[in-house]
Formats: C-alpha cells, structure tokens, sequence
C-alpha cells in the first residue's frame, strides 16, 4: 500500500510499505545541518539539502526489522499548481498561459487582383513549432486590459492585435472581463511568419476559455477575419488551404510528416507587406496550378519545385539583401535542404530538411545580427489549443548581437 503526508520540504512523500501499515504519520520537522532525523515509526531519513530526503528503509510500528524501501519524491511546482487548480475550481478560471506559434507558407500563389485593392492568394499555411507564449489573468477592474511584453518596440495599446482581439470579443459576446496578459515575445516581426496573426487568435481562444466558451471555434475563426486576413487560419489544426484574401480555410489533415525538421532564418530587416505588395506584378507570377501543388506535396513531399512564392521578386526588390541570403543558403546547402524559400511576404527563409543553417550564418560579420530558429510542422487536437511540443526547444538567445539556436 502506499500513504503520503505533507511536510515544509515535501510536496508529495509516497511511502511503500506492502504488508505493514502505518498507523500515523507526522510531520517532518527539518534538522539542523545535515545530521538524519527521524518521523515516529521510521528508520532514519538523510537529510541531503534543503528540498531533498533519502529513505534508508521503511519499519512498521512495534517492529525492529526494516521493511521494503520507501520512495520520496518532490516536486518543487506541484504543490503551487495544485492549490492553483483549486482556487480556480472554487473561484473560476483566474490564469491561463497559451503557446502562440507561428506559420509558414509552404507555397503561396498569388492568383488575382481583386477590385477591392487586396490580392487573391492560394496558399497551403502550416503552423510551426516557433511561438509566443501569453499569460493572461483577469484584471480586478472592469474598465482596461493591460499587456506587458519581454521586448521594446511592441505596441502595448489597442494598435496591438491582442488587445484588438479582446475588445472584438467583447463587442461580439457581451462579456464584461478585462485581462492584465504578458506576451513574451519569440517569433520575430515583419518575418512573414504570422506571428501577430498568432497573438491575436491566441487571444480569441483565452477570452473564450474565461468566459465559459460562449462561442463556438467556427464563431471565433469567422470573427476573427475582421482583425486580420492571416487570423482565421490559426482556428484550423495546424494545416489549411488558404485562398481570398487569406480568410477562406479548408482545414486538411497535414500533408507533411510532422517531424520533418527546418530551419528559419531572419535578418534584421523587415519587409513591409504593403511594399511588396506594390512591388508585385501578376503578369511575372508563377502559372503554376496551387491545387496541383497541394497534390504534389501530399504524395511526393516538399521539394524546390513545389515551394513557389510569387511574392519573393517584389521582397528581393525591396529588399535586394534577401534574396542574395537564399542564393546563398541554397548554394552553402549541397542537398542538406529539400527545399529553400521564403514564407509570406519576408523577410524569414525558411530551409526544410535540417534544423542547422549553413556555417556561414554564424562565421561571417554580415550576417551576425541574423535571426535563426530550427522548427518542427505543428498540429492541435480537436477542442485544444496549440502546445508547445515537449521534445523540441525553439528558444534562442542574443550574444554580443548575435542570436543563436541554444545547444
């Protein structure tokens, strides 16, 4: 059998004992030093820090023999989380910490202009391992949101798209909740990667879960076009084909092997969407057939031909430093990528089938400042929100201005 007890060290201390069992347990008092001690009824504990205990054997009241060992474990965050969980069960939902990931475009055909000014797209959209993560907690007042962030340069007003997504639901539901959230801040901006699109239907999804799911999700995803024409596809599983302006989704099952690694690297330059849009010419666009590209991929996989992105000459205008980084990338690779291109309209290049960028990302002064990040596809259950996959760490960290993948 197995019985616990709590003490000022210990979370949990799980104590087998088979046939004998103990009648009492008492608290564990901490020692001084590192000396043993002892709790009525037990050979003696070695005290090996100020969290940890070892068993040196288990005994049975009244007897002089000691019984199996007993395993202590502790856990320094199951304690908190516990007492988290039952405050919010008597009190609500309080806190919720959400994954934001971004995407990629695997292919992006731009088909048409449209009378409205906008541009028609077909693009198959995957979410990728590469995210944000936003804390949320309910504001005691009734009147603001407030939004705190790890990096400068972000807006923190309603120019951001998560207080922009909390004040939408609030005008579509009724709901009176106010949120203080922190947004710490990963995926880089102006990279053609999403990464605000993300925020803001991460943001969607928490105001719903504090609010008791007072939409459904196809509520949520219609809602969200009227923020931006990227948002909707994050309400798909992972993997959409896109068209319109972006807002039209056809949910499909991934086409791509999960973990099919890559590699996303970014320059500290941005590429403004509207510039390249003005830069585009439809008459040098691709001819290519985007549903025969969504069939290529699903039988064949990803590969050079398929990757097609009809706004990379208008980026390489604005930007003529970009598309000399993918000549390089593809030149340095020697087979190591499947394929080289880049998502949306830039400035990220993305190279699928190795997390490692070339060695010269990280050996020559030019590129120093770059942004680089490996990733893995990424999918969410149905009725869950995106999570961070446990095996894969995207953090990257700035040294002396260079931004490194941690090994």
């Amino acid at each position: 059998m197995a019985s616990s007890f709590n003490s000022p060290f210990c979370n949990h201390l799980s104590i087998s004992t088979h046939q004998h069992k103990l009648t009492q347990c008492n608290k564990i008092t901490r020692p001084s030093g590192n000396s043993l001690f002892y709790n009525n009824g037990l050979t003696p504990l070695r005290n090996l820090g100020p969290y940890g205990f070892h068993s040196l054997g288990a005994m049975a009241y009244g007897s002089t023999t000691p019984k199996k060992q007993m395993e202590i474990v502790y856990d320094p965050n199951e304690r908190i989380e516990r007492l988290e969980d039952e405050v919010d069960k008597e009190a609500g939902l309080q806190r919720l910490s959400l994954f934001s990931p971004c995407k990629i475009n695997v292919f992006l055909r731009i088909t048409s202009r449209r009378q409205d000014g906008y541009h028609d797209l077909a693009s198959l959209f995957h979410v990728i391992s590469l995210g944000d993560t936003i804390k949320f907690s309910l504001s005691p007042t009734k009147s603001k949101d407030r939004l705190s962030t790890n990096v400068p340069g972000v807006p923190l007003d309603d120019k951001n798209l998560i207080i922009k997504a909390l004040n939408l639901y609030r005008k579509k539901t009724g709901s009176d909740k106010f949120f203080w959230i922190h947004l710490d801040k990963k995926v880089p901006t102006g990279a053609g990667l999403g990464g605000g699109s993300s925020n803001a239907a991460t943001a969607l999804w928490a105001a719903n879960q504090f609010s008791g799911c007072l939409a459904s999700e196809q509520d949520l995803q219609e809602w969200s076009g009227e923020i931006g024409s990227d948002v909707p596809f994050f309400f798909s599983h992972g993997a959409a084909y896109c068209t319109g302006r972006g807002e039209a989704v056809q949910d499909i099952p991934s086409p791509i092997p999960l973990n099919t690694p890559m590699v996303l690297i970014k320059p500290p330059q941005a590429c403004p969407t509207a510039e390249v849009y003005k830069h585009f010419r439809l008459e040098q666009a691709s001819a290519a057939d985007p549903l025969i590209l969504l069939e290529k991929i699903s039988k064949s996989g990803i590969s050079q031909d398929v990757c097609i992105n009809d706004l990379e000459p208008p980026a390489f205008q604005v930007l003529p430093s970009l598309k000399k980084l993918k000549q390089r990338v593809l030149a340095a690779s020697r087979g190591r990528y499947e394929a080289v291109f880049m998502s949306g309209s830039g400035s990220t290049i993305v190279g699928i089938g190795d997390p490692e960028p070339p060695q010269f990302i990280y050996d020559e002064e030019d590129y120093q400042d770059v942004f680089v990040s490996e990733a893995r596809f990424l999918t969410r259950p149905e009725k869950h929100w995106y999570t961070k996959p446990i095996s894969y760490t995207d953090e990257c960290y700035q040294e002396g201005g260079e931004h490194k993948r941690k090994n």
